[in-house]
């Protein structure tokens, strides 16, 4: 049966285990590139796949804008469309819509905004959210959901909330289609009770999974430890466990040491093409752009077998970052990205081999002598 968690072995909170979807299964904990517009920027799907991606996600909102979700859906669905054949999951929307300050306006309906491309006035709703995902044929979708700042008041956080709930209600009532899986996204800020209750509203659904939105947004990375510390393990035990938008190799080492299953973000890509390098050297980041690599003949990671460590020198990708050629970015793109995966295949090693706990403190230490903050 599709959209299954199937758990496999846990070290306190921390869980490895295996998720089915109709595109195929994967492994969790695991993390999704993010395809914005059906395209991890710089990454083709062959590279993809080598770097050990398992399951992608893509944007509704710039896909509904462009090339539209009828498109889409016309061409024969988004895996076709992108030619990647295994799990694509697909946010609803909401975050990039609620992110144009002063060009929406929220009801109980929806939200009406205006397209950042030309101005257009549009509408989004639970159910076009829903109709938008299904026609673009991803295996799992996201609910239309608020996502408040964290400095904002808090009873208007609550009643955020409670829309929030509402809307997710709907979302499942428009669903039609039994091959997408739909995933409900509690909220509350970094409010205790709020997200206590949002927990407990949500788990009570028929969802196939369970996300939590609204951290990594503003709020400081105490509050957002301090609502991972408690948060997880309210969502029920037999779903797979989201962090939306979650993040820095060490969020995820943390997160996933809180009950977390499954991440995505733009971190890996986004550091890369500006010229940060992961490693599990004594740096845990470098910043490849730095003159005192301009001679280096060493690779990115000794420890890395990625296309970039594989065939190049430091000094050969500080020059291409130095005279703007596009290899840099992408070879950094390419050599972050395997980070992630072979950092996933050391925390799922270390949760079966029950050592989980020390692990996460020779990361964090790891990290902390290096200047990290």
């Amino acid at each position: 049966m599709s959209f299954t968690y199937t758990l496999e072995d846990t070290d306190g909170k921390a869980r490895v285990g295996t998720y089915s979807t109709p595109h195929g299964t994967f492994r969790t904990p695991n993390f999704m590139p993010v395809g914005t517009r059906a395209s991890v920027r710089g990454v083709d799907v062959e590279r993809l796949a080598e770097v050990g991606t398992e399951i992608t996600l893509v944007n509704t909102y710039h896909l509904w804008l462009r090339p539209g979700h009828k498109a889409v859906e016309e061409f024969g669905g988004i895996h076709k469309f992108c030619n990647w054949n295994g799990p694509i999951l697909s946010d609803s929307g909401g975050f990039q819509v609620f992110s144009l300050e002063g060009k929406r306006k929220i009801t109980e309906e929806g939200v009406e905004f205006r397209s950042h491309l030309d101005g257009a006035k549009m509408f989004l709703s639970p159910e076009k959210a829903i109709e938008i995902q299904q026609s673009l044929g991803v295996d799992i979708a996201m609910v239309l959901d608020e996502c408040p700042a964290a400095d904002r008041p808090k009873k208007e956080i609550a009643d955020s909330l409670e829309m929030t709930h509402r809307w997710a209600k709907r979302c499942l009532e428009a669903r039609t289609k039994e091959d997408m899986g739909l995933f409900g996204i509690t909220q509350g800020a970094i409010h205790r009770d709020l997200r206590t209750h949002s927990a407990e509203v949500l788990s009570a659904e028929p969802f196939n999974g369970m996300a939590i939105g609204g951290l990594s947004v503003g709020e400081s990375k105490e509050h957002m430890y301090e609502v991972l510390d408690y948060h997880p393990v309210q969502l029920p035990s037999d779903k797979i466990r989201y962090l939306m938008g979650v993040g820095t190799p060490c969020d995820i080492v943390v997160a996933v040491g809180d009950g977390v299953d499954l991440f995505d973000c733009v971190i890996p890509t986004r550091t890369g093409r500006f010229g940060k390098a992961y490693s599990f050297g004594p740096e845990p980041e470098l910043n490849i752009r730095n003159a005192r690599f301009a001679s280096d003949t060493n690779p990115l990671d000794e420890k890395c077998k990625c296309l970039a460590c594989r065939n190049y020198s430091r000094a050969y990708i500080h020059h291409l970052f130095k005279v703007n050629e596009m290899l840099g970015p992408q070879l950094l793109s390419i050599h972050n990205l395997t980070h992630y995966f072979d950092l996933l295949d050391e925390i799922r090693l270390a949760i079966t081999e029950k050592r989980y706990s020390s692990y996460v403190k020779a990361t964090l230490e790891r990290w902390s002598l290096s200047g990290y903050r």
